[in-house]
């Protein structure tokens, strides 16, 4: 974020604070925002407690105090400039009404690779700056109708990938701002923890939702693909692609699942999804939910570069243990199982490097008037972040059409042909593992300028299992480091059974209590 959208909130506030007709009563905005849950606030709003203008003037503050000054986060992207105004009508919305929906109110934190048609969408990449696609993502106009408000949009690595953007520089880490916050939704992740906004959406292709959710001590939930409709996005591999929620409480999570699950006619895929979703994700949530379930734990790490003998290692492990103790003590029978192949799983999704180029081309057709139009001439700029632009050369001039591409296939295929039979040879509910093995690495002093900096990002990765098999995978916080790092709990289960994974998070949720806020943005003094 700028000074002058810094300027521009607290002018905003203060226009607020001085020509707000009758401004609502001092002890009716002591509602603290750090850490509010939707159920939270909606109760405070009909208590009289709070107001919608309250709540949101209470979040520009936290955003204009530490994103770009105190730890500066540097997570978001733009301030919705009309917050303040959208907060005042659902205020006139809910006085003649009462809630406009399940999202009430709710300031919402949108990774910036999805199209708003009131705010710039940059994709993270200073070729985009000030870029308005003038049209709103399906899932933006499913919040929208459920009466959100998009706060803010957040940082993103450039063109989804790493915590780095030609167009912003580098996302922090809320819990240490010398580590990266996780890619390529680092810049949610770090909002959302540091309650910068309420909820938050990511966008997961190899693991983008439940990296950053995992070292951010929140709740990522990757859907079974087709359940969450992509219209309005920028894709990467359609075939890995997918939207979900951000949260800090797994009930929030699974509010915001009923609110954008569903089919979409401008995302096909999602046809799939007709029959499979429930009444509602969030009524079906149970603390008891783990009693009887079958739980398989992989313990073999799928990143082979990483260190087992290292005390990061060992410190997430500690912590693993201790959440499988936790999973036996809630009534879950947890075996140790062994899926073939495992140890190549990540390999198998890097090497899918055929898809990038033509869906992009035809994303960037779809858009009006966009500064570029095709993936080959992004790159010839020259302007994007060396790292990024190494890894996007590689895209260039493959097709769906070549002959690796079926080698890919076949090799995906594979995969989810022994997660399915590993599951049903041990009659599976769902496998847990930690969504990385280590903790996260110190940002590298050259990691703007170098095209392979010594950061050693995404170390102990686990999260190529997901999108590989297009199966559901919810990231839960497990705890954290001797160095007060985040950890998080990974379960996976077959498709659409989002229900069952959320009710296990739950469960585990509500007898850990493993959620803490970052000290690097504490409560504002009133």
């Amino acid at each position: 974020m700028s000074a002058r959208t810094s300027i521009a909130i607290r002018l905003a506030l203060s226009f607020a604070l001085a020509f707000t007709a009758a401004p609502p009563p001092l002890h009716a905005q002591a509602f603290e925002v750090e850490e509010a849950t939707v159920a939270e606030v909606h109760a405070a709003f009909r208590s009289g407690n709070l107001t919608c203008e309250g709540l949101v003037a209470r979040y520009l503050a936290r955003i204009d105090a530490y994103d770009q000054q105190g730890p500066q986060l540097n997570s978001i992207a733009v301030v919705n400039p009309r917050a303040l105004e959208e907060a005042r009508s659902l205020d006139t919305a809910f006085a003649s009404g009462g809630l406009t929906g399940p999202l009430h109110c709710i300031p919402v934190l949108l990774k910036d690779q999805v199209e708003t048609s009131d705010m710039p969408t940059t994709y993270g990449s200073a070729l985009f700056a000030g870029y308005m696609s003038e049209r709103d993502g399906t899932i933006v106009t499913r919040m929208k109708d459920a009466g959100a408000l998009i706060i803010a949009k957040t940082n993103m690595g450039e063109f989804a990938s790493r915590y780095v953007g030609s167009g912003f520089g580098i996302i922090r880490n809320a819990y240490d701002t010398q580590r990266n916050p996780s890619g390529s939704s680092g810049g949610t992740g770090s909002a959302v923890a540091a309650n910068l906004g309420m909820i938050g959406i990511g966008e997961d292709t190899g693991g983008s939702i439940r990296g950053p959710a995992a070292v951010a001590s929140l709740v990522g939930l990757r859907p079974t693909l087709p359940l969450v409709s992509r219209f309005g996005m920028m894709p990467a591999n359609p075939t890995t692609d997918t939207m979900g929620p951000m949260t800090r409480t797994v009930m929030d999570a699974a509010i915001l699942l009923d609110v954008i699950a569903g089919y979409d006619p401008d995302d096909p895929v999602t046809a799939y999804s007709v029959g499979q979703v429930p009444e509602s994700y969030a009524a079906a949530l149970d603390a008891g939910a783990l009693a009887g379930a079958r739980i398989g734990v992989i313990r073999e790490p799928m990143d082979r570069t990483v260190d087992t003998s290292s005390e990061g290692f060992r410190q997430v492990r500690d912590r693993i243990e201790a959440a499988l103790g936790t999973l036996r003590d809630l009534g879950a029978e947890v075996m140790d199982v062994e899926i073939p192949g495992i140890e190549g799983v990540s390999a198998i999704f890097g090497a899918n490097s055929y898809e990038t180029e033509e869906v992009t081309d035809a994303y960037l057709a779809e858009l009006r008037d966009p500064p570029y139009r095709t993936l080959a001439s992004i790159l010839l700029s020259g302007r994007v972040n060396p790292w990024r632009a190494a890894g996007m050369a590689d895209l260039l001039g493959k097709t769906t059409r070549d002959p690796g591409y079926l080698d890919y296939l076949l090799a995906r295929d594979r995969v989810r042909e022994d997660v399915i039979a590993t599951m049903a040879e041990h009659d599976l509910d769902a496998f847990v593992y930690a969504t990385f093995d280590h903790p996260p690495d110190l940002i590298a002093e050259d990691v703007e300028t170098n095209p392979a900096p010594a950061d050693r990002y995404a170390l102990g990765d686990n999260r190529s299992l997901s999108p590989l098999t297009a199966f559901p995978a919810l990231t839960v916080p497990a705890g954290f480091t001797d160095d007060g790092l985040p950890v998080g709990l990974e379960f996976l289960g077959r498709p659409f059974t989002e229900a069952m994974l959320l009710g296990f998070g739950y469960a585990f949720e509500q007898a850990t209590n493993h959620r803490r806020p970052p000290a690097t943005a504490p409560p504002l003094g009133r």
